[in-house]
């Protein structure tokens, strides 16, 4: 019966992975168990942040000496840049290992955990329904993988997706195509939009024939409040990850999800800990922090330039992205909470939980 295992590490720079390598060289990992690797990295999070493509390599070479080129490059690389504020810049790494309960932790159902690659995307359906599509099915055989038959057991699917670069642009100028637009930032938001609405499409969540091209980026009504998109350059396709709980999967690990109304609603969050049996009027107290392997969110600035009736600045900024605001300003309210910042918050939640708010997963050691 497989057993999940999630370690998270501190990473010194966006090419330190000498925190992975030590554990894989201790035999706390191994890597021939690793289904994906989340990462904050320390760039701006925009188009030209080449932190995540720098990560990405080192990962790649690390784990090239270790497997099968074929097998380290099943591995999902996801890299998030942006690390503004006090947010810690780290590594998550999601491993699969064999075995039987070792009796000092709950029966299953636990943490389980999939993964996907879609076929790289034509760029004429960035931002488009192609888009959506092409990630609702990534996300269904991400779910397959995970051995999880009920999407209402699916708490946090993490999708990155790619962008355009004037290069991307001009090869489909020269093919006779369209872009959704020509704006190579606009394209992030763009992209992670449509993934966002796939993902929402494999979950249930949405029905796709409520979906249609002008809706994308644009119809904060339609939203998932469990998934995830980040954007790169550093891909020309989707790389997914399910995270959820399975009947099919044994070990101490749990998780679950809480959905934020907005960047300081942390009381949700606070009620997904009290299910995993972390109840706190308060911050988490010491013990409790060690048993919190992971947390997971999505930060965005509400589209109104409100929070709670007062005006923000986030959106009129011309010198720092409104994502980088909200990254910082979003782990700031879930450090409060949990007690650290080692957070993993992806910036820009189009259709990623309601406008202003977004998705939060939570991994909990129960043993």
């Amino acid at each position: 019966m497989p057993i999940a295992k999630v370690h998270r590490i501190d990473a010194h720079a966006p090419d330190d992975v000498s925190g992975i390598e030590a554990a894989i060289a201790a035999g706390r990992i191994d890597p021939k168990g690793i289904v994906a690797v989340l990462g904050k990295t320390e760039g701006n999070g925009l188009v030209n942040d080449f932190s995540r493509g720098l990560a990405t390599t080192r990962l790649t070479a690390l784990f090239r000496r270790h497997l099968p080129v074929d097998v380290a490059d099943r591995i999902c690389l996801v890299m998030s840049g942006g690390t503004e504020g006090g947010m810690a810049p780290h590594w998550i790494v999601f491993e699969r290992g064999e075995g039987k309960d070792d009796g000092k932790s709950r029966a299953s159902p636990a943490l389980a955990i999939g993964r996907a690659h879609t076929p790289s995307l034509p760029f004429e359906q960035l931002g488009r329904i192609g888009e959506v599509e092409q990630v609702a099915a990534g996300v269904r055989a991400a779910m397959k993988d995970a051995a999880i038959d009920n999407a209402s057991d699916v708490h946090f699917v993490q999708i990155k997706c790619p962008l355009l670069t004037a290069q991307r642009i001009a090869e489909v100028d020269a093919r006779g195509g369209t872009v959704a637009t020509r704006d190579t930032l606009k394209s992030m938001g763009l992209s992670r939009a449509a993934s966002a609405l796939g993902g929402a499409v494999a979950l249930g969540e949405i029905d796709a024939a409520r979906i249609g091209d002008g809706d994308i980026g644009t119809n904060w009504n339609l939203w998932s409040g469990r998934a995830s998109a980040s954007a790169g350059i550093e891909l020309l396709n989707h790389e997914i990850v399910v995270l959820g709980m399975s009947a099919a999967w044994s070990g101490p690990l749990a998780v679950d999800h809480a959905v934020m109304a907005d960047a300081i609603d942390i009381e949700p969050v606070r009620a997904a800990l009290a299910r995993l049996g972390m109840s706190t009027a308060g911050q988490l107290p010491p013990a409790d922090r060690q048993r919190l392997v992971a947390v997971l969110g999505k930060a965005e600035a509400s589209h109104d330039g409100r929070l709670r009736g007062n005006r923000h600045t986030m959106l009129d900024d011309s010198d720092i992205s409104s994502t980088r605001h909200a990254r910082a300003f979003v782990c700031g309210a879930l450090a409060g909470l949990v007690g650290h910042a080692e957070i993993y918050v992806s910036g820009g939640a189009e259709h990623q939980g309601p406008d202003g708010g977004g998705p939060v997963a939570l991994i909990v050691d129960r043993g």
